[in-house]
């Protein structure tokens, strides 16, 4: 049954689990199966033709292992690949962008930051997402760099990461901003170490919920929900290492199972 078929999901390397772990919570009788690219990360500083090449070999990959949908769990490959990719392939293709609506919506001191890859904040999608919500709002964009290396590399909470972190906070905390978007799946894993910097008027918003509550209504109107009443299987694949992999979900209460993949 198509229904029975797993949620794919990939992303430049492993901070897409921050959001297979929320699909995984809401849809818990879901397979799943993940694809780290880490051995091609970061994305965001590739050209718009190698992020859409490597887009299409993940997701021709997770066809392959017959998944019935794919998120696109990497906010580089969405804004730069995801027409591509939805003409390519005749499944449902969801995409993940910064939130910056409920930002812009929300903010009181009419400034806030987005914290992205150089990839995404360059695109075309984004520029037009940007547009939509700055008539009122200051939105100030600042490239990650080399965030993701660490994060890849497994030095979250090293004193590297808190100076790269403060040298692109501060800019924006003396701007006044009151809300933080997080433009890359890698960044939620940074939120404790963000919580420390930021001062408590200052909200941070990533993408996580809204892209697993959107992957349920997806499922739902294409009557492809799975029909397991047991919890769901999961396998992770990372052409990467898979001890960092294994690190970062470390503390998971979902079962799932991690292995190395050469794709």
């Amino acid at each position: 049954m198509l229904q029975n078929q797993p949620i794919g999901i990939f992303d430049s390397g492993i901070g897409g689990t921050s959001i297979w772990k929320e699909i995984s919570l809401l849809l818990p009788n879901e397979d799943t199966i993940f694809l780290a690219d880490s051995k091609y990360a970061p994305y965001g500083k590739r050209s718009k033709e190698e992020i859409t090449a490597l887009s299409i070999k993940n997701t021709k990959k997770l066809v392959d292992l017959n998944c019935k949908i794919i998120i696109v769990a990497c906010n580089t490959a969405t804004t730069n690949a995801i027409k591509v990719l939805r003409s390519n392939y005749n499944i449902p293709i969801i995409g993940i962008e910064p939130a910056i609506k409920p930002a812009a919506s929300n903010t009181k001191t009419k400034k806030i930051g987005v914290l992205a890859t150089k990839g995404t904040l360059s695109s075309e999608l984004f520029a037009k997402t940007s547009d939509l919500y700055s008539k009122n709002t200051e939105i100030l964009e600042v490239v990650g760099a080399g965030l993701v290396e660490l994060i890849e590399e497994g030095k979250i909470d090293s004193k590297e990461m808190y100076n790269l972190l403060n040298s692109y906070i501060t800019p924006m905390l003396k701007e006044n901003i009151d809300y933080l978007v997080l433009g890359c799946t890698h960044y939620p894993y940074l939120i404790p170490i963000l919580k420390k910097m930021l001062p408590e008027q200052v909200t941070i918003i990533d993408s996580g919920e809204a892209v697993a509550r959107q992957t349920k209504t997806i499922l739902t109107s294409n009557n492809l929900l799975s029909q397991n009443k047991k919890n769901g299987k999961h396998i992770l694949y990372t052409n990467g290492n898979v001890q960092v992999l294994e690190e970062i979900l470390k503390g998971n209460t979902t079962d799932y199972t991690v292995k190395q993949l050469n794709f």
